[in-house]
């Protein structure tokens, strides 16, 4: 199994960027696909989660600015992030998981699989 996330970079504030995770060695339509973030000397937190139905769901924090999608016939998730600012900066992980409780999809505990990260920085 493999997840391979990308699209991180160096932006300044109020830019937006897409980040993207293409996953093998999963049934991924069947799969939750969340993204997570951990920023320097943090611990890594919940971004944002999309299940099988295309229900999705926020952390407070990015909610109106961030959007999760799937696009099941490439195996793929993103995350489209809007307005940045630099609290948004961190390396950003995308995982999957096959639980279906929803209030379980910001836990970092219910996700079976990682990526490696992408490192986002927001910088002016």
């Amino acid at each position: 199994v493999q997840l391979q996330a990308s699209g991180g970079g160096l932006v300044q504030p109020a830019e937006s960027l897409t980040l993207s995770c293409t996953t093998s060695g999963i049934t991924f339509s069947r799969y939750v696909m969340g993204w997570f973030r951990q920023a320097p000397g943090k611990e890594r937190e919940f971004v944002a989660a999309i299940n099988r139905g295309r229900a999705s769901v926020y952390a407070d924090s990015v909610k109106g600015r961030f959007t999760i999608s799937r696009d099941n016939a490439k195996n793929t998730v993103y995350l489209q992030m809007n307005t940045l600012t630099p609290e948004d900066t961190g390396v950003y992980y995308c995982a999957a998981t096959q639980t279906a409780i929803y209030s379980s999809y910001a836990s970092r505990s219910a996700y079976d699989y990682w990526g490696q990260g992408t490192l986002v920085t927001v910088s002016s």
